[in-house]
């Protein structure tokens, strides 16, 4: 059986996917308010992955943008 922070992960991405796909920010606390009202402990990981997984997303887009600029500059270097 899996542990509340898995089930917590496993929706946070099921979420965060429907989001993409819909474009729906909404999803998140909606899910978030029914999720609290049965289990706090589930809501908690919810929330927890949902926001780890945010800031993931928004560090890699970061150091992809930062990578791209640096070997842009080297290439240029180079020419």
């Amino acid at each position: 059986m899996p542990t509340t922070e898995e089930l917590g992960i496993a929706l946070a991405q099921d979420v965060l996917k429907a989001v993409a796909e819909t474009g729906d920010e909404s999803i998140v606390n909606e899910i978030n308010k029914i999720v609290e009202a049965s289990s706090s402990a589930l809501q908690e990981a919810y929330m927890a992955a949902i926001r780890a997984q945010r800031a993931e997303a928004k560090a890699r887009a970061f150091l992809a943008t930062k990578l791209r600029r640096a070997r842009g500059a080297a290439a240029a270097a180079g020419e």
